[in-house]
């Protein structure tokens, strides 16, 4: 099991150059555990790379289909009270995005407050940083 970063779940969708990394990733072990905000991150850049002329609209229903059936198959770590403080205390920290703070806080709870008990998979290089810090195995 491991807790996957939005960030490392876009190549799979859109297949872009980590993708066979991360499909390596999945193949070994297939299951996914995710912060409850990651769709919402992962649609954001979806939408983005369609602005910005990188997807077209029917390839991006495509992608948001792919995102939707992927996301029936993961486990994902819900919003509580106490995850909200360790995501605040992460922003003290880390040099983070209170959306990366959560991310972090969501897989720290998953991994029941042992980080070195849980791989991340992680593409974004300063969410990976305060992981690797916290103590978190990092997988890019």
């Amino acid at each position: 099991m491991k807790f996957w970063d939005s960030s490392s779940i876009v190549p799979l969708l859109v297949g872009e150059p980590p993708r066979k990394r991360m499909l390596q990733y999945l193949e070994r072990d297939p299951v996914m555990l995710v912060w409850w905000a990651s769709p919402v991150e992962i649609v954001s850049a979806i939408a983005r790379r369609e602005r910005e002329g990188h997807l077209k609209t029917d390839d991006t229903s495509a992608v948001l289909e792919r995102l939707a059936r992927l996301s029936q198959s993961w486990h994902e770590v819900q919003p509580t009270a106490p995850l909200r403080t360790v995501a605040q205390r992460m922003l003290r920290v880390h040099a983070l995005r209170a959306a990366d703070a959560l991310q972090l806080a969501a897989a720290v709870a998953a991994a029941d407050g042992d980080p070195a008990s849980l791989d991340l998979v992680c593409l974004d290089d300063r969410l990976a940083e305060a992981a690797r810090r916290e103590g978190f195995r990092i997988l890019a």
